[in-house]
């Protein structure tokens, strides 16, 4: 039997490594990486190297077939490069306080938390064939009423409970139209974004007034855990939102109700083919309205977080387009939780570095605000019409008569 030589067998291999746009992404993320603690390169070269290396394997995947993902992690590499050799001319004792990375982790959980529930809630809507662009307008409902339930009662458990009821609410009435009349679901969406907004602004001067919602509102509590003394990463997460602990345990379990239980397949089955689970016996109807309330639920759970676990208190519009945010995730995870959490933890680590900006500098603080819209752009570019989204999705289902 005639033995291939190592090269022959070696060159496949070779091209499909360069083929694909992993290794250039990690070569970019090294070009940043490079000039932060603990490795703090002072030397502009080092990154811009490295960089230029991100952006020629880019080229090279890009040739060989990666297509559009290649294209945008060459930016990447670019980015990469520039902040990397920007960030060699700052002061290294500015940047070993400003860039702790326990601290920097924590933090991005704790910002990426509202939009990991609504992303959430957007996976299990969109699995069902329901395309869910309201999460915004069910945030924001979440946020204001849980505030308002707070308030009214002195009981932060309420305010959840009725943050959540609000969600819920605003989610029927949008799978009411979608669902069962069959409208346009990206209009209805829309609409439902506008309804919140309009009724959380009309009733914050209501009920609040000019003087705003109270400062000393019962919030969601910490959870204490006696990890202080394992370092660092054990000080970080010694005390965090309950709520931010519901969402990582949230997704866990969302992952194994999609993909290890009948009740899970039933509902990615309508996403996918409504007619075959009909016919199967499955409650097309029944199954999408389910779905969207439970959206709605997680959605206005990350707004109750964000209103009385994070902020402490209500502003109008105070979501700021994180319910958008939540979809981009939603899309960057592959319809799938982990996924979504994973992108919804990368838009938090870009946040929580635009809170660190001014502090290394304040001029360019102003333009490092796009930075997570900025990233959501790249993010649903990159990778729609790539990823596997489910096939009736968006498409309204009318039942045959046998």
């Amino acid at each position: 039997m005639t033995q291939l030589a190592p090269a022959a067998v070696a060159a496949p291999s070779l091209r499909r490594w360069l083929a694909s746009p992993l290794p250039a992404l990690v070569v970019a993320l090294l070009a940043l990486w490079l000039a932060l603690p603990p490795v703090a390169v002072r030397v502009p070269a080092v990154p811009l190297l490295v960089g230029a290396a991100a952006v020629g394997l880019s080229i090279t995947a890009g040739r060989l077939g990666a297509g559009r993902p290649a294209w945008l992690v060459g930016g990447m590499g670019v980015l990469g490069a520039v902040v990397g050799a920007w960030a060699t001319g700052v002061p290294e004792q500015t940047l070993r306080e400003v860039i702790s990375w326990p601290g920097l982790v924590v933090a991005a959980l704790l910002v990426a938390t509202p939009i990991a529930f609504a992303a959430l809630g957007g996976v299990i809507s969109e699995r069902s064939g329901v395309m869910n662009i309201g999460l915004e307008g069910m945030m924001l409902s979440g946020a204001f009423f849980a505030v308002v339930g707070s308030a009214l009662t002195g009981s932060w458990a309420i305010g959840v409970v009725l943050g959540v009821v609000a969600g819920v609410v605003l989610a029927a009435l949008f799978g009411l139209f979608t669902v069962v009349f069959g409208a346009n679901q990206v209009v209805a969406g829309i609409a439902v974004n506008f309804l919140a907004l309009g009724v959380t602004g009309y009733g914050y001067a209501e009920v609040f007034g000019l003087g705003g919602s109270p400062i000393d509102l019962p919030k969601v509590p910490t959870v204490h855990l006696p990890t202080e003394s394992l370092g660092p990463w054990g000080e970080a997460v010694s005390n965090l939102n309950l709520l931010v602990w519901l969402c990582l345990a949230a997704t866990v379990a969302i992952h194994l109700f999609l993909f290890r239980s009948v009740q899970g397949m039933r509902l990615r089955a309508i996403g996918e083919k409504p007619a075959a689970a009909d016919t199967a016996g499955i409650s097309v109807l029944r199954t999408r309205m389910v779905a969207v309330a439970a959206s709605g639920a997680l959605a206005a759970l990350g707004g109750a977080y964000l209103s009385i676990g994070y902020v402490g208190g209500f502003n109008e519009n105070m979501t700021s387009g994180r319910g958008y945010i939540a979809l981009a995730a939603m899309i960057f995870g592959g319809w799938r939780p982990l996924g979504a959490l994973g992108a919804a933890l990368l838009f938090g680590l870009a946040q929580a570095l635009v809170l660190r900006v001014p502090d290394m500098s304040p001029a360019v603080s102003s333009l490092a605000q796009a930075l997570p819209y900025a990233l959501t752009v790249i993010a649903v570019i990159g990778v729609i019409g790539k990823a596997a989204a489910p096939a009736a999705i968006g498409i309204p289902y009318r039942r045959r008569e046998r």
